[in-house]
This record gives structure tokens, C-alpha cells and sequence, in this order.
């Protein structure tokens, strides 16, 4: 693992081979920062593999589209459970799992992951909001969430990048209310947020990664160029922070971690048992359509499983 420093946005490098470590300096950054940003977090041999994985259809057969609130859509697909395709293998793999470990301080489990897919001139913008924005009516107690966006695509300023409030994690929840089929921060308390912390634009190449804080405020623009803008985040929640009710998404379920060099080796991408994928009509969070209003909802029934 390297480190370097550009403009003001420090950034740290994952090594093919090598066993990703959390420094001191790192937890301090996450702690301050709310997000630490990982270079080369996968492979470009790694991504390729995935995007043609996501292409034969099985998984994203499950999209649905999100309205921005301003006449675009973004469609996303959500699995509760990570399961034992290649997909799965990447949510349980070590430079993910053990390094949110890490910044969180505990055990951790699967709690979800979904790929947001924003396409060419029709991807639709993500509003301003924290993640515990909409986890917190999942009854959650505590903010012991993270999320770690991994770019499947070149992902800048062009294509509708993340951006971030740096340090916005220690405002707390705020208040959300609806906007289009998402939920927005509340406008007042964003708009003086952003007079005094600093806006990041956080421009990915395939594979880069950014581990973040559930309550960072962060949002994306929509897609008005040419090029696809995909990313994959898994998501993941203390073992300690169970759920005190059932909800969409996974109640603490042992995880049961992979080998960062076997990710590579996985050339399943049929088999989906047990992933449970998510109906966004029982998301009362949001307001989404299927893409694909044919797939059979025995699919996405509940199973507990790593």
C-alpha cells in the first residue's frame, strides 16, 4: 500500500498481491474526512470480469428505475445477501471487508449491495442525502454504516461523478424529505452545510474505490455525455447494530470472508441462490418502477444465508 497526496484530497493505493492494512493515519482520515479514497482498489482484470458478469442479464434482469425529481431516471439493481457468484465474492472479499472492519471498529456483515448504473444523456442525478438518511427509518439505531462505491466505468465531472461534503458525517443525521422517487437532505440545513465544508469531486477510474461514512452527505449530477457511468457498492452494517425490526434489506447474518486472490478465480455468474434481491415496492423509502415487471418475485424471497 502507497500513499500520495493530490491537491487536498489524499489518496492511498491497494497492491495486487499484497494484504491491504489500515494505518493509524488512514483511521484518522476516515474519522475526520468521513471517506478515504483507494486507487486501484480492483483490478482492471477484476472490473472487466464483473461488467461482463453484469451483461449476461441475471442480475440486472432485477433493475429498477429511480426518478432524479428532474425528468431522468437512474436504474439500479439491490441483493440483500452477498452469495457465492462472482458478485458475492467481491462484496466478501478481504480489502473490502476486513478494511471496514477496520474504520468501523468491529465485525461487520453484508447488509446490502447494489450497482447504479447511469447511462449515456438518460442517467439520472442522485439528490444531496446521507445514506442513514434513508437507513435510520430501516430501524437502525446507530450510524455504524459504510458504503464502498467501486467504478465500473471511467466515472468524472462529465458523466455525473460522486461528490462529497467533506466531514458532513459529523453533522449527524438531517432531516430528508422527498424528492422525485428519492429522499433529498433537507435544503436549508444542506445549503448552510455546504457555505463551511468543502465540496469533493470524486473522479474514478475503473476500480478505484472510496470508502464512506453512512452519514457523509454526498449526490451525483445526471449523465449528459456518451459514456456509461457505472459503479458497484456494497454496503455494510456492525454486527452489533442489528436491525431491531425486519425490513427490506438483511438482518445481521454472519459473513464469511474470501481471499482477495481467489476473487479473480470465480467464474460463476449463474448461480444466484439466496442473493435476495431487492422489490423496490416494499421500499417505502422510495418511489421506483421495475425495469422488467416479468421477473418472478420468488426470486427475491428472503434467504439467510453468507
Amino acid at each position: 500500500m502507497s500513499r500520495r497526496e493530490l491537491g487536498k484530497i489524499k489518496e492511498y493505493k491497494y497492491t495486487p498481491g499484497e494484504r491491504f492494512e489500515v494505518t493509524p493515519e488512514m483511521k484518522n482520515e476516515f474519522d475526520r474526512d468521513g471517506f478515504i479514497l483507494v486507487r486501484g482498489l480492483f483490478t482492471k482484470e477484476e472490473i472487466d470480469k464483473l461488467y461482463k458478469g453484469l451483461q449476461l442479464g441475471n442480475i440486472i434482469k432485477h433493475a429498477f428505475n429511480l426518478p432524479d425529481g428532474e425528468k431522468m431516471n437512474s436504474k439500479m439493481v439491490v441483493w440483500n445477501h452477498p452469495g457465492n457468484d462472482y458478485t458475492g465474492r467481491l462484496g466478501r472479499c478481504r480489502r473490502l471487508v476486513d478494511t471496514t472492519e477496520k474504520l468501523l471498529g468491529g465485525e461487520v456483515y453484508h447488509y446490502h449491495t447494489k450497482v447504479n448504473m447511469k447511462e449515456p444523456h438518460t442517467g439520472g442525478a442522485f439528490q444531496w442525502h446521507q445514506d442513514y438518511g434513508y437507513w435510520y427509518k430501516n430501524a437502525l439505531l446507530f450510524p455504524d454504516l459504510l458504503s464502498v462505491m467501486v467504478a465500473i466505468h471511467r466515472s468524472d465531472k462529465g458523466n455525473g461523478c460522486l461528490k462529497v461534503l467533506r466531514g458532513s458525517h459529523k453533522l449527524g443525521r438531517i432531516d430528508h424529505i422527498r424528492m422525485g422517487g428519492q429522499n433529498g437532505a433537507e435544503p436549508e440545513r444542506l445549503a448552510e452545510a455546504k457555505k463551511i465544508l468543502e465540496e469533493i469531486y470524486v473522479e474514478l477510474d475503473p476500480g478505484d474505490g472510496i470508502f464512506f461514512h453512512c452519514n457523509v452527505l454526498h449526490s451525483s449530477a445526471q449523465n449528459h455525455s456518451d459514456r456509461k457511468r457505472w459503479v458497484i457498492i456494497p454496503c455494510y452494517n456492525k454486527m452489533d447494530n442489528d436491525p431491531y425490526a425486519d425490513h427490506h434489506h438483511a438482518r445481521a447474518t454472519k459473513l464469511h470472508k474470501v481471499e482477495d486472490e481467489d476473487l479473480i478465480k470465480c467464474n460463476e455468474f449463474d448461480d444466484l441462490t439466496g442473493k435476495w434481491f431487492m422489490d423496490p415496492s416494499i421500499d417505502k423509502t422510495i418511489i421506483a418502477s421495475k425495469v422488467n415487471e416479468n421477473v418472478d418475485s420468488s426470486e427475491e424471497a428472503p434467504v439467510n444465508n453468507a
